[in-house]
């Protein structure tokens, strides 16, 4: 009888156990369910910072298990954000338009326009563009939020793939992708509101709870959508399409000899990938409030990239310890909470010297210590490497003697 999925992969249910307790904490500590000893701003920023895990295991799922260094997966997080957000802005708009005229019955063209002017008069319109006109619907808004950066990958990945385009070249190739969508998006004819965004995300229509509870809730979606994440990926990289995920990383001429379409499992790992981020991005911005193209800069996939090198790639639980790292330890230091220190001729201010510690920290991770935070689970548990003893390759070493004596 073959040992159960959890008995092989016994790092899925301590995770699952850290973050239901983690999750719990928090509640009980917040002001909406205990005596709030932690603030709602600080459940909303740990709402998003296990979004961002989320995304860290997308990202450890293309690159530290298949090989693939995307600097193109926040575009696939923003895009997810979008989708949710121009809903959750249409509606928002539409009640404040059916409370001010709610003396004054409306035609529901007349209320077309009203939302098409308090939504987009601020980028000189009046008009709703066709991109928005499943906005007031919740299924089809939430079925972009998996189609629409899935077809993107999808198309880009197919014309990436096929032309074997790899390492390096790929890297810039979906950094080139990030920017041009920035770019776009940037302009007010992209029907996105331009370099203005979509913001009042986290008022959520139809839910008249105080943001004390609707940040808990979010936080516990955040928690669920992480842990089913972790889930899946597991059973990918722990059966024999993560073998050959991790051979295609190593030697993908090889795993191509063999016979394998290599392409195909490419493909499939940046697909799949790219809904696991749009789905972490539909889950962070109504947490953040607000969404803009700065979001979906290349710089941000570069971070990315950081915090599973960081977390050590190749371990799921790596980069969402990376991830979970290092968004707090920004927090911190960019939040104000860490006194600057005057040295006479210079004022080290934390806020301004913050990217340069990480750029160090990647650095220093890379050369001196490759698993990364992860490396730390593992004098923790007392692992070390496996030992490669057992019987030799090659013929028994007695029956060459005996080969080399009847000669």
């Amino acid at each position: 009888m073959r040992p159960g999925f959890l008995v092989k992969n016994p790092s899925v249910i301590w995770f699952l156990l850290i973050l239901a307790v983690f999750t719990l904490t928090i509640t009980l500590l917040s002001h909406a369910y205990g005596p709030g000893l932690i603030s709602t701003s600080m459940v909303k920023t740990l709402g998003k910072t296990l979004c961002l895990c989320l995304i860290a295991i997308a990202m450890d799922l293309v690159w530290g298990y298949t090989g693939i260094l995307s600097l193109g997966h926040f575009a696939f997080f923003g895009l997810g954000g979008y989708m949710i957000g121009m809903w959750l802005m249409y509606e928002r708009t539409r009640d404040i338009v059916l409370k001010s005229a709610s003396d004054f019955p409306m035609t529901p063209q007349e209320l077309q326009d009203a939302i098409g002017s308090q939504i987009f008069g601020v980028v000189g319109s009046s008009k709703l563009p066709a991109i928005w006109s499943f906005a007031g619907s919740l299924p089809m808004q939430l079925l972009f939020v998996v189609l629409v950066p899935g077809l993107l990958a999808l198309v880009f990945g197919w014309l990436a793939f096929r032309s074997r385009v790899t390492g390096v070249y790929l890297s810039i190739l979906t950094q080139a992708m990030t920017l041009a969508l920035a770019l776009y998006l940037f302009q007010n004819e992209s029907g996105l509101r331009g370099n203005n965004g979509l913001s009042g995300l986290q008022n959520i229509p139809g839910l008249s709870a105080d943001q004390d509870h609707s940040s808990v809730w979010f936080l516990w979606a955040s928690a669920l959508a992480l842990a089913l994440g972790y889930i899946l990926a597991s059973a990918i990289v722990s059966g024999k399409f993560g073998s050959v995920m991790r051979g295609i990383r190593d030697d993908e001429a090889r795993v191509r000899f063999l016979g394998y379409p290599v392409e195909g499992f490419k493909l499939f790992v940046f697909t799949l990938t790219a809904v696991i981020a749009a789905i972490a991005g539909a889950l962070y911005y109504p947490q953040a409030g607000i969404i803009n193209p700065g979001e979906m800069a290349p710089i941000a996939s570069i971070y990315l990239a950081v915090w599973v090198a960081i977390g050590g790639r190749g371990r799921l639980y790596g980069a969402v310890m990376g991830a979970f790292f290092v968004s707090i330890v920004s927090s911190w230091f960019t939040g104000g909470r860490v006194p600057d220190v005057p040295l006479g001729f210079y004022t080290i201010k934390w806020v301004d010297w913050w990217q340069v510690l990480l750029g160090l920290a990647f650095v220093l991770v890379t050369l001196l210590a490759p698993k990364g935070l992860s490396g730390l689970v593992d004098l923790i548990a007392g692992l070390r490497p496996p030992k490669r003893g057992g019987t030799p390759l090659g013929p028994d070493a007695g029956s060459l003697q005996e080969e080399e004596a009847r000669e």
